[in-house]
């Protein structure tokens, strides 16, 4: 089971629209949840939330009242999502700015139309290198850090059905951190060597043919991997 990254879960998160508070009808909030965990210790889950910051919020108002006359206490309620679903509950708040600190600044959520751009002008690019089998720019795209992971992981599944075995030695020396799109790389690696009937010695990491007993570069005798059939 692969495990997103921090990054990776927020990449995602500015793909899609900002859910709507069902108390207000306002925009909710992007917030980060905070490294204290939150409620009995157990923490939310995720990095991220959705909550509903309007002051006039139906919840967050009658809440005050709500607490003082039911138990005494002088807390209201904000309403929060789950990223990506429409999970909605509520989190109580102590002030008019508690969790305030934690809402994510406009100038990153600014970032989700240029990320999306990126995305959509990457996909193009590589659809049109697939018809084309032009390799090496889905390579470059590949290594690129800069690509948005989405990106990266599409170029990942093209070079393995259109790379030549050249591109396998920068894959190998590349480190792309994130589980998703190593997974995907070793995926295309393995696509690679079954389209030409090849291997990596064990001893020296050339590449031999599947069916070589002896490597012809290091010469040691090397076994036929079951793996690779």
């Amino acid at each position: 089971m692969a495990f997103k990254t921090k990054k990776e879960i927020l990449e995602d998160i500015l793909l899609h629209d900002k859910p709507k508070c069902p108390y207000c009808g306002k925009e909710m909030s992007l917030w980060e949840v905070p490294p204290i965990p939150v409620g009995e210790g157990l923490g939310w889950g995720t990095p991220y939330l959705f909550i509903c910051f309007n002051d006039e919020c139906s919840l967050y108002v009658k809440g005050w009242a709500t607490m003082e006359e039911d138990y005494g206490h002088t807390c209201s309620f904000r309403c929060l999502n789950y990223p990506g679903t429409r999970q909605f509950e509520i989190m109580p708040v102590f002030s008019a700015t508690g969790g305030k600190g934690q809402i994510i600044d406009n100038q990153v959520l600014a970032k989700q139309k240029a990320l999306k751009e990126a995305i959509k002008k990457g996909l193009s690019i590589l659809e049109n290198c697939h018809v084309s089998k032009d390799w090496r720019t889905v390579l470059k795209m590949l290594l690129d850090a800069n690509e948005p992971l989405r990106v990266r992981i599409q170029a990942a599944e093209i070079i393995g059905d259109i790379g030549e075995l050249d591109v396998i030695e920068p894959l190998r020396n590349q480190k792309f951190g994130y589980k998703l799109l190593i997974k995907k790389v070793e995926d295309a690696i393995k696509k690679i060597h079954k389209r030409h009937f090849t291997r990596e010695c064990p001893f020296c990491a050339e590449i031999i043919k599947k069916r070589a007993k002896i490597c012809r570069y290091c010469g040691k005798k090397v076994i036929e991997s079951a793996t690779q059939s």
